[in-house]
Parts: C-alpha cells; sequence; structure tokens
C-alpha cells in the first residue's frame, strides 16, 4: 500500500511511470472482475481502457480515501453501466479461472453452466455486490461507496443474493 501511495504521489506529478505501475498492479483484476459481466473479451478491454483513461485523466480527484483499486473499479463500473444504458442489455460470464485438472473439465463445466443460470437470475445489484464482495474481496463500506449505495443495503444485497443462490441450490440438489 506504501508503494502505491508514492506511485499515485508520482503520478499526480505527471510520472507516466509510476502511473504505469498503477496499470500494472490493477490491469489483471479489473479485467477479470469486468470479464465476469461481458463475455466479449474486446467489450472487457474497451472498458478497462476507458477506465484507465478517466483515471489517468481525473487522478488529482483521487483523495486516497479508498484504495485506488476501489476508485478505478468504480470508475469501470461506471463506464460499464453507461454502456448498458446506451445498449440496454445485461449479461453474466463466469471468469474463466486458471487451467483445471483434466479430470475435473466436465464437472466444473457444468457446475459454471448451472451457476451462469443462478446469477443470470440476480439483479444486477445483487450480482454486482456478490461478486465484488465474495469474489473481489472488498468490503460493504468500499462496496458501498464504489456503487454510491448505503453500507446496509449493501450487506441486504449479498444476503439476498446468498439467500436466491442457496434457494436456487436447494432445488437443484432437491433439499
Amino acid at each position: 500500500m506504501d508503494e502505491e501511495l508514492v506511485w499515485i504521489t508520482e503520478a499526480k506529478e505527471g510520472n507516466q511511470r509510476a502511473f504505469h505501475a498503477l496499470y500494472s498492479a490493477n490491469v489483471t483484476r479489473l479485467f477479470r472482475f469486468l470479464r465476469q459481466f461481458s463475455p466479449e473479451t474486446d467489450q472487457v478491454e474497451e472498458w478497462v481502457q476507458r477506465a484507465f483513461i478517466k483515471a489517468f485523466e481525473h487522478l488529482d480527484s483521487f483523495d486516497g480515501r479508498s484504495r485506488f483499486s476501489s476508485w478505478l473499479f468504480t470508475l469501470a463500473l461506471n463506464e460499464m453501466r453507461s454502456d448498458w444504458r446506451r445498449a440496454q442489455i445485461v449479461a453474466f460470464v463466469p471468469a474463466e479461472d486458471e487451467q483445471e485438472d483434466a479430470s475435473h473439465e466436465s464437472d466444473n463445466f457444468e457446475w459454471r453452466q448451472m451457476m451462469k443460470s443462478w446469477m443470470d437470475d440476480l439483479d444486477e445489484s445483487k450480482r454486482t455486490v456478490f461478486i465484488l464482495y465474495e469474489v473481489e474481496g472488498y468490503s460493504h463500506a468500499e462496496i458501498a461507496s464504489m456503487l454510491g449505495i448505503a453500507e446496509s443495503s449493501s450487506r441486504t444485497f449479498l444476503v439476498r443474493a446468498k439467500r436466491r443462490l442457496q434457494e436456487r441450490w436447494n432445488k437443484e440438489t432437491n433439499q
């Protein structure tokens, strides 16, 4: 974190290497996060690029009260939502995990297809909070800040998402 603060300070002073260091430290995680909302790699790459351009253009407005990645994810989510509003479509595709053992590929594929179906049933708010909290590891305070909602709303969305996923699990496994 201390190194990140140095990069931010230097990038604000116009040091392009420092901004590149911020980019390198965050690009993979941001791409992986956004990939869960679109099956189109080109679209995800565009959101990532636009988020970093906005971050570069507005770095002076980053006040350091949150992590840089939280601020960057907020910019990316805004880009994504802007496109969704224009296109009026929302899609979810699970991120591709690291290479799996060959013996588990079939089961893994079936599980992913099932999860995709279940996640498609969640509305955007629940799905986004679920992914930010459970997959990306952000706190409810960070999520609230990123999405412009109350912390209690973040908790509520997560509980409702988990409840809905549990209901689907119980239904599928006849419990």
